[in-house]
């Protein structure tokens, strides 16, 4: 059994390459108990690609979530930004 939900979206961004990029992590548990470490990138606006590794130690899958977390940072991938919450005017 999976101790804590594990789920990222990250993002990369730069206008000026033209490069609009996301990388999501989420570690969920399989119908066998399981760990299963699912990850999906895509230019934004895209399908895709997506990959799975199955793990018998949610241990194994952590680290691996670290790791491919800190490889992402190091090449720019960011939290993206909470949205803006535009106000409706009030009603009448």
């Amino acid at each position: 059994m999976i101790a804590q939900p594990y789920q990222l979206y990250i993002e990369r961004r730069d206008p000026r390459r033209n490069m609009a990029r996301f990388y999501a992590l989420s570690i969920e548990e399989t119908l066998f108990g399981r760990a299963r470490l699912a990850r999906r990138w895509v230019r934004v606006g895209t399908i895709g690609r997506t990959v799975q590794h199955s793990f018998d130690d949610e241990g194994d899958a952590v680290h691996l979530f670290l790791e491919l977390l800190r490889a992402k940072r190091d090449r720019g991938y960011r939290l993206r930004s909470a949205p803006r919450h535009v106000e409706a005017a009030p009603s009448r």
